[in-house]
């Protein structure tokens, strides 16, 4: 007879602590059966050495170490569709419940449509929960029920509905006791789903009080290194919880540093109420735009060769360390959207490769933003000026001679397009499609 467990699904939410899912398998009267499935759907979109699945690699073996070391566990790892591993988890084990935790995205949400039509066939319960944001799906909506589309009036709301004596941790760790004892289950190693291990590491965070208060002066400017807190990858993947850092927020009173916590659950909602934007625009008459999309011009962008050194900068930075930071971001999108007329979606595309921090819901999100095409979205005649942008947040050109080691070299390019000819460009294309 197969041994009779519960499951916990670990999926963007890869910590043992304070995780809304897994403290409510584990106090659950079965012993829990800890899995990670790696999904061959979404790998197979990966470059082989993706910084990101090393990432969760690391940290999966990291958990499954100390539960070995403590209570006699791990994490049961495998490779290949979803449906057909639970499929075969149903016939090795005797399963009563599966646990995860709610996921957004809609590839996210037909897959698991598709595994709770199979355990329901199995007679198995399968219980999602809300752990990687504040408020989620219908959580935070006008007075008439329809979800918002401008930020400012969500984030009013959301503090409006946010109750910070309701902010529990959810210890799960004095519960680990009650897991599947087997240290001999199934693990992976990166190989074994054919990839290797990438140079690019993911930092770890740093949200010192310090930086909290400091925030609101320092996020603007490239060249402070300890300006942002690197947060995003450990959000993206649970290595941290919402809770924790919402916390930190409140303890500082910084209104700043909430507020970007909250845009994260604001672009969140938006996916989850329009999931067609993540490749089309929110406004569709933006789908009207006729794009050059130049790939010379594109190829161009990608290395980090437009003659505009803080917008090359920006992506050599992202190439070397896949992180690039969030002011040269707008400015890196904007010009690839405006001053060269190309497809939101090719650089959505792009960042979505390379980030460490790649979510889709901000990814989609900040390019429609940038195009103008999206929800509270800079206006299509909004056009940043690649130069004014540099005396603005690098005076100093401390970030741009950080990456752009050739600026003063013969062989650094001449600008890719003049500003003034392609900001007309841009309002002429622009108004012929939306105006």
């Amino acid at each position: 007879m197969p041994k009779k467990v519960n499951i916990f699904w670990f999926r963007r939410d890869l910590r043992l602590n304070d995780n809304v899912g897994l403290n409510q398998a584990l106090k659950d009267d079965l012993p829990v059966l800890l899995v990670f499935i790696f999904d061959q759907e979404i790998l197979k979109k990966l470059p082989k050495d993706d910084s990101r699945l090393s990432f969760i690699h690391d940290t999966l073996q990291n958990i499954s170490q100390k539960l070995q070391d403590s209570y006699n566990s791990s994490i049961a790892m495998f490779y290949g569709n979803p449906t057909e591993i639970y499929k075969n988890l149903i016939t090795e084990y005797q399963i009563a419940k599966v646990y995860t935790n709610h996921d957004y995205e809609p590839y996210a949400r037909n897959r698991d449509e598709k595994i709770g039509k199979l355990l329901s066939e199995n007679a198995i319960k399968f219980e999602t929960f809300k752990d990687q944001v504040v408020f989620e799906k219908e959580e935070i909506t006008k007075s008439d029920d329809t979800p918002y589309v401008v930020y400012t009036p969500y984030k009013n709301k959301w503090k409006e509905r946010f109750d910070a004596s309701k902010l529990k941790e959810h210890n799960s760790i004095e519960n680990l006791k009650n897991l599947v004892n087997d240290i001999n289950l199934p693990n992976l190693s990166l190989s074994d789903i054919g990839f290797i291990k990438s140079k690019i590491r993911v930092p770890k965070f740093k949200v010192s009080p310090t930086l909290i208060n400091n925030y609101e002066d320092t996020r603007n400017f490239p060249a402070i290194e300890n300006g942002t807190s690197r947060l995003g990858p450990h959000l993206r993947f649970g290595t941290v919880s919402i809770r924790e850092m919402i916390k930190k927020a409140i303890a500082e009173e910084n209104e700043v540093f909430w507020s970007e916590l909250i845009w994260r659950e604001f672009f969140m909602q938006i996916l989850w109420h329009f999931p067609h934007t993540k490749d089309k625009a929110f406004r569709p008459k933006y789908d009207r735009i006729e794009w050059r999309n130049n790939e010379a011009e594109f190829e161009a962008w990608k290395k980090g060769e437009t003659g505009y050194p803080l917008v090359d900068a920006g992506i050599r930075e992202l190439n070397q360390t896949g992180y690039m930071h969030n002011r040269v971001r707008m400015l890196v999108a904007s010009f690839l959207c405006k001053h060269l007329l190309i497809d939101w979606r090719w650089g959505e595309t792009y960042f979505a490769e390379k980030l460490l921090d790649y979510d889709m819901s901000a990814n989609v999100g900040n390019w429609q933003w940038a195009a103008g095409s999206g929800v509270d979205a800079a206006p299509y005649f909004r056009i940043f000026n690649p130069t004014t942008q540099v005396t603005k947040f690098d005076k100093k050109l401390e970030y741009i001679n950080m990456w752009v080691k050739d600026i003063n070299e013969l062989t650094y390019p001449q600008p890719i397009v003049d500003h003034k000819m392609a900001r007309e460009r841009c309002l002429a294309t622009y108004k012929e499609a939306v105006a």
